[in-house]
């Protein structure tokens, strides 16, 4: 039985990324033999706004090495919309820079962020076309949507809850979000993302959206937890996480 350090960098506000990530982890723990641990490192953002976004950004650096102190296996950047509002392909650059701090503090590991997670995921399940939903103010809501039209993926349709404190976010009901999907134009969208926002609580509400709506759907803890399997060589499968971490997609 093999254990794995999972490194996380999370803004200081979130509470989700490190309560998403291992329940899904831990739930792939009742059906394969790997065990995991959890460690973060964090960087200050209370205000979801472009200012924060890109000093918090910032910080990411110090993080990569803090965490390669603790000779973490893999390291997830857990803050879609910092890298998305850096412009463009920006979550490439981000994992390449990240790397290199691991390697040069004597413990390359690989770097997912949840930004290129959420892109590579909706590849994955062939996504052309999706409808999602963010909490961010409607601004940082179309840079989301600009990023993915970027990367090959239309948005048919978003929602902006627009709720600008980030411990705020953590506490938006994710029962809610299946009613709020429902309302959007997805009619000819491949797949539906329920939370595109790392804070975003909505694990609990994927397999229920995905009755409902009847279609793939994903959120960005459930994207990045695929990408870190994925990077660590093991299959990226875990219970109760919808279509992508049904297993149909373990290696992709």
């Amino acid at each position: 039985m093999t254990t794995y350090r999972i490194g996380q960098i999370v803004p200081s506000s979130n509470v989700t990324m490190e309560t998403e990530v291992p329940a899904l982890l831990r739930a792939r723990e009742a059906v394969a033999p790997e065990r995991f641990t959890f460690h973060s490192s964090r960087m200050r953002m209370t205000r979801v706004t472009p200012e924060q976004l890109r000093a918090m950004d910032a910080e990411s650096d110090r993080c990569a090495a803090e965490l390669s102190d603790a000779r973490v296996d893999v390291l997830g950047y857990a803050c879609l919309v910092a890298v998305m509002a850096t412009g463009p392909g920006y979550h490439r650059e981000a994992e390449q820079r990240l790397h290199r701090r691991t390697a040069e503090n004597g413990a390359p590991a690989p770097v997912v962020t949840s930004a290129g997670a959420l892109v590579t995921g909706l590849h994955t399940l062939g996504a052309k076309k999706v409808a999602l939903v963010t909490p961010y103010l409607r601004p940082l809501a179309r840079t989301v949507v600009d990023y993915l039209a970027h990367e090959g993926i239309e948005v048919l349709d978003y929602a902006a809850l627009e709720i600008p404190d980030n411990l705020d976010v953590a506490a938006h009901d994710p029962a809610r979000l299946p009613a709020i999907a429902r309302r959007l134009a997805h009619a000819e969208a491949d797949v539906v993302v329920l939370s595109a926002c790392v804070q975003l609580p909505s694990l609990s509400a994927v397999e229920e959206a995905e009755q409902q709506l009847g279609k793939p759907v994903v959120s960005a803890a459930i994207c990045t937890t695929h990408q870190l399997l994925r990077a660590l060589g093991l299959p990226a499968v875990a219970p109760g996480a919808g279509h992508l971490l049904s297993g149909a997609y373990a290696h992709a």
